[in-house]
C-alpha cells in the first residue's frame, strides 16, 4: 500500500462493510490515525415523513442524531483507532456534503468505497462516488468491491 506522510485523508462512511474497508485502507496509508477524518452524511430531517411522531414531537434533533451516530461509531469495535480518528457528522445529500466538507477543511485526499452498481440501479440511484470525483477539489481514490 502507498504511504502518504503528513496528509489529511477524508473517508466518507455509511456504516457498510465497504466503508470499514476504506477506513482500514486509509489507516495503512497514513502515519497517524489522527490524520483521518471519517465523515457520515445523514439525511436532513426534512427528508423524513412529516407524520413521523419523533419529528412532530421534536424528540429527534440534529444534535441528538449526531451524538448517537458518533457513539455508535466509537463503540462499534474495540479497535484503538476508533478513538483516534476524527469522526464528523453532517446533514444533507452525500455527494454535495462530502465535496464541500473536504474543501472547507482542506483535505489532501478523499478515499471512499464504490458499491459497483451498474445498469438500471446506477441510472436511478446514481453514483455518489462519481459525483464526488467530479466535484471534489482534491484527488479522490475510489475503492471498488
Amino acid at each position: 500500500m502507498i504511504r502518504i506522510p503528513s496528509k489529511r485523508v477524508l473517508v466518507p462512511t455509511e456504516c457498510s462493510p465497504q466503508s470499514e474497508e476504506a477506513i482500514q485502507q486509509a489507516l495503512e496509508m497514513v502515519e497517524f490515525p489522527g490524520d483521518i477524518t471519517v465523515l457520515h452524511v445523514a439525511p436532513p430531517l426534512e427528508a423524513y415523513s412529516v407524520a413521523d411522531p419523533a419529528i412532530v414531537w421534536e424528540a429527534v434533533s440534529d444534535k441528538t442524531r449526531r451524538a448517537r451516530l458518533e457513539a455508535a461509531f466509537r463503540e462499534q469495535g474495540d479497535q484503538r483507532w476508533r478513538q483516534e480518528v476524527d469522526f464528523q457528522v453532517v446533514f444533507g445529500y452525500p455527494a454535495e456534503e462530502i465535496a464541500a466538507f473536504s474543501e472547507q477543511h482542506h483535505f489532501d485526499m478523499i478515499l471512499m468505497p464504490s458499491h459497483g452498481r451498474t445498469g438500471l440501479r446506477r441510472l436511478f440511484v446514481g453514483s455518489v462516488a462519481e459525483r464526488v470525483v467530479r466535484s471534489a477539489h482534491c484527488p479522490v481514490l475510489v475503492l471498488r468491491d
